[in-house]
């Protein structure tokens, strides 16, 4: 079965419903498009607006409209689950039913009604990012090249063979769930044109998740971002999500006798901050930080699941970055500085400045001699913090030595600026002590820490890490811009 490709517009012409009222059903089109995500334009429609009686008998339209949680449908002989459907255009007349209706719908469910999304129905869930292929440093396909000897030079001499070898899933269990990387082939195919003749074949990696309980739909979702994030940060770019595909035990009711039964298989549709492009060209294994052959599959992913757990917070703002980066490098600079406290914080590098007894004696004593009309303000200023230039230093000492002199040859200094301007900035609006220049330098060189420390954190190799500051193009650019402004040499502006 074709997979539901989330980077191909779908449109589905049916009929709609809000759950157990399938005799109020309207016809029309929902459509997904993957810059917009989908919309149900229906002919017809529901009672969007919410009345209320203000007397015995008289009821009059609030300015809030009916939000539906649920719609089901049914288009091309399978069932539609709508989620968190929005009306955002109704059409009526003299206060009679819709004429024409449309929704704003955020998911889609193809294959199931579900009367509640939160329902752990799911017993697996398959899920394919852009990239995974390659990442996965390995491949069903193989090839030969038929050479001649021809005056002492060799050539092709046009024979030869690509052969395709099935291999076994790389599997570990995690928290009861057993995450595979799996993979698919195509078999040959010609395709006879009358410019002559093409022949194909496609392999596809995949993450294939089998839970030892069902899962709920944002379960499933969860761990499909766990995916891309990985990959996301492996490649240093953002991934997006191909095809998510869930699966279901079989319906309920009678079959004949020798009738295949197959599990159901859901296919999820919604807009995705990062649009798929899956017939651009992929990434160079080389360009990227990390793949299989660094670390592999069954390594990585219990690894993954431990490190993206504890450091979610910085996780997310890290990638956010790239997901959805802000327009302006004053919010890369709060996002930055504040993925790099964060992370700080979650990897509990630092003891508090002052051991918690002494601190408390020391506040009491500090309180007690303090008029009564200030104890309050003491009380809200006295912390017992390790300050954003101290985690800055620590952040710089966890991954590989040699990798971090290359990237943060002043640690002091980039701690430094990298405070003031964070400060500056949240407290006056602006960068008064650093150019536009150093503020840049700031905010590329505090990512690349913080990404830096989630290599080391998955167990990165050290001799990778000095690779990938030597040849990824655009951290050897932002080693090279620290050189500018944080070597121990640098010019004060």
């Amino acid at each position: 079965m074709n997979k539901p490709e989330l980077s191909e517009p779908r449109t589905w012409r049916g009929y709609w419903w809000p759950p157990g009222e399938q005799e109020r059903s309207m016809p029309g089109v929902l459509t997904y498009r993957p810059d917009e995500g989908l919309s149900l334009d229906l002919i017809g429609g529901f009672n969007a607006e919410i009345m209320s009686e203000v007397r015995p008998g008289v009821f009059i339209g609030g300015e809030e409209s009916r939000r539906w949680p649920i719609l089901h449908g049914l288009a091309e002989n399978r069932h539609m689950t709508l989620l968190d459907c929005v009306p955002t255009h109704t059409m009526a007349r003299n206060f009679g039913p819709p004429e024409e209706q449309t929704i704003h719908v955020l998911t889609v469910l193809v294959g199931v009604h579900l009367d509640n999304a939160d329902r752990e129905v799911f017993t697996e869930c398959h899920v394919a990012a852009e990239d995974l292929t390659m990442w996965s440093h390995s491949s069903v396909f193989s090839s030969t090249l038929g050479v001649e000897e021809v005056r002492e030079e060799v050539r092709p001499d046009g024979r030869g063979s690509i052969f395709v070898k099935p291999m076994d899933d790389q599997s570990v269990t995690v928290a009861g769930t057993v995450t595979s990387l799996a993979h698919e082939h195509t078999l040959p195919y010609f395709e006879h044109m009358r410019g002559g003749t093409l022949g194909r074949m496609r392999e596809t990696r995949f993450v294939r998740f089998q839970p030892a309980e069902p899962w709920s739909l944002a379960t499933a979702r969860e761990h499909a971002k766990m995916v891309q994030d990985l990959l996301s940060l492996a490649l240093h770019r953002p991934c997006g999500l191909l095809w998510m595909r869930l699966r279901m035990l079989p319906e309920e009711r009678a079959y004949p006798e020798g009738y295949p039964i197959r599990d159901r298989e859901i296919d999820l549709y919604a807009h995705h901050t990062v649009p798929a492009k899956p017939s651009a060209k992929a990434v160079e294994s080389h360009r990227a930080l990390f793949t299989c052959r660094h670390i592999p599959f069954e390594e990585v992913w219990p690894r993954w699941y431990e490190v993206r757990e504890r450091c979610l917070p910085a996780s997310n703002l890290i990638l956010g970055l790239s997901y959805a980066p802000a327009r302006f490098i004053e919010g890369r600079l709060l996002t930055a500085a504040g993925a790099a406290e964060v992370l700080h914080r979650a990897l509990g590098q630092a003891e508090p400045p002052v051991p918690a007894d002494e601190f408390s004696a020391m506040r009491a004593v500090l309180l007690e001699h303090t008029p009564e009309g200030h104890r309050k303000w003491l009380r809200e200023k006295l912390r017992n913090d390790v300050t954003l230039k101290e985690r800055l230093r620590d952040l710089a000492a966890l991954p590989d030595r040699a990798t971090m002199q290359k990237l943060v040859p002043d640690v002091d200094r980039w701690a430094t600026v990298t405070t003031q301007a964070r400060n500056d900035l949240t407290h006056e609006g602006y960068t008064r002590r650093q150019t536009i220049d150093e503020v840049i330098a700031v905010v590329k060189v505090t990512t690349a820490v913080v990404v830096m420390n989630l290599l080391q954190a998955l167990g990165v190799p050290a001799e990778r890490q000095r690779e990938i500051i030597k040849d990824h193009p655009e951290l050897r650019q932002t080693a090279s811009r620290a050189q500018t402004h944080f070597a121990s040499n640098a010019v004060e502006e």
